[in-house]
């Protein structure tokens, strides 16, 4: 019977992206953490669209941008400004919202 070889995933991933600490790797893994992020928010957008029962170019009208930029934002594409996110959560209906910046404490967005 043939012997199989197998690689560690962090071994390749070391390979591919630099060992943990390298420029690279950091920009890297910062660029994941920022579409995930993306991609959270916008599900947490488009699950507040649909439980209102609105299209995306309903809620682009009450936002006051366009159905693809609602688009982008719901699939994560696009990273989102403070300001724009305030206008979508609002039009949605969500009056207030923090933001937690751990031992600075807590801020209000709108």
């Amino acid at each position: 019977m043939a012997k199989i070889n197998l690689t560690p995933l962090s071994t390749v991933v070391d390979e591919v992206w630099g060992k943990t600490g390298t420029p690279k790797r950091d920009a890297m893994e910062g660029q994941l953490n920022e579409e995930v992020n993306s991609y959270y928010l916008g599900e947490a957008i488009r699950k507040a669209r649909l439980a209102q029962k609105l299209t995306q170019d309903e809620l682009g009208r009450r936002v006051g941008v366009q159905r693809s930029q609602i688009c982008r934002l719901e699939s994560g594409r696009t990273n989102i400004t403070i300001p724009v996110m305030s206008r979508v959560f609002q039009a949605l209906g969500i009056s207030t919202a923090t933001l937690d910046l751990g031992v600075a404490g807590k801020i209000a967005l709108w």
